[in-house]
């Protein structure tokens, strides 16, 4: 068992485990976004690492077929940040609260040695909430655009390149519209945060399923982190409903495989401990 397994084992009830927890018609949800393990100060600016921090936990939020409402920030912060840099942070988390219609709530703030962001979204379910659980065998396995981008993005920076502003390990790319009106077709989702693979092996352990792959896979597809497209599946019959779906909002869809009896086991580098 890995370290995170291990914590989130001695909190395990109905309630944890998945992308936000569900509380009568509420999605709560958290992310952390830290200076040093998620991202380091050369590589954003501020504007940046607070708009990147506000669309990790909003994704959360749209894979439970939630709506964002509000957000509690706990902001950590240097005391050498003078106030034009908090005014960058601050526009950061204003304007993509402004773009997902959130609003900010309260939260705390403290001084550190370095930049790290704990947000807490609260949004509405939509009709009713997608889990990671509901997969079954012959259930056709999914995700969103085109993975490992962020992985060859992260390399770049951390041989002193520089990217894009619209680069997506900058700027994830969130697609809030095609999920909603894909949800009443799908049996489970879950953002792929820590590499598909890893999220596959998470989905695919819950529902005591294995996999059927329809194509070989690369390792940047396979593990590249911090991509926040959408990992989901559905039954055959829908087929038709999702490629549809996709094609309306302009989304590229790969089925890449089948969900079966057995186990899928994660190979890759653990990205938590």
């Amino acid at each position: 068992m890995n370290k995170e397994d291990f914590i989130i084992k001695a909190f395990l009830n109905e309630k944890n485990g998945d992308d936000g927890a569900i509380i009568d018609k509420w999605c709560l949800s958290k992310d952390l976004f830290f200076e040093n393990v998620h991202f380091k100060r050369e590589w954003l600016t501020l504007e940046q690492i607070a708009t990147k921090a506000m669309l990790v936990n909003i994704s959360d939020a749209i894979v439970m077929n939630a709506k964002p409402k509000y957000a509690l920030l706990g902001l950590a912060l240097p005391n050498s940040l003078g106030e034009d840099e908090i005014k960058a942070l601050q526009k950061g988390f204003l304007k993509t609260a402004k773009k997902f219609n959130i609003k900010i709530i309260g939260g705390d703030t403290i001084g550190n040695d370095k930049i790290d962001i704990s947000i807490t979204i609260i949004s509405k379910v939509r009709n009713k909430a997608v889990f990671r659980k509901g997969l079954k065998k012959g259930h056709l396995l999914a995700y969103t655009g085109v993975l490992g981008k962020s992985l060859r993005g992260l390399e770049i920076l951390q041989n002193g390149g520089t990217l894009n502003s619209n680069h997506v390990f900058i700027k994830p790319k969130l697609r809030p519209d095609f999920f909603y009106e894909i949800a009443p077709f799908i049996s489970c989702a879950m953002d792929i945060s820590d590499g598909l693979s890893k999220d596959l092996s998470r989905l695919l352990a819950l529902n005591k399923c294995g996999i059927s792959w329809f194509k070989k896979l690369d390792d940047y597809t396979l593990y590249s982190g911090e991509e926040y497209e959408i990992l989901f599946a559905f039954d055959e019959k829908e087929r038709q409903n999702i490629k549809t779906i996709a094609k309306k909002h302009g989304v590229k869809l790969n089925i890449f495989g089948k969900a079966v009896k057995g186990k899928y086991e994660f190979r890759g580098r653990e990205h938590h401990f």
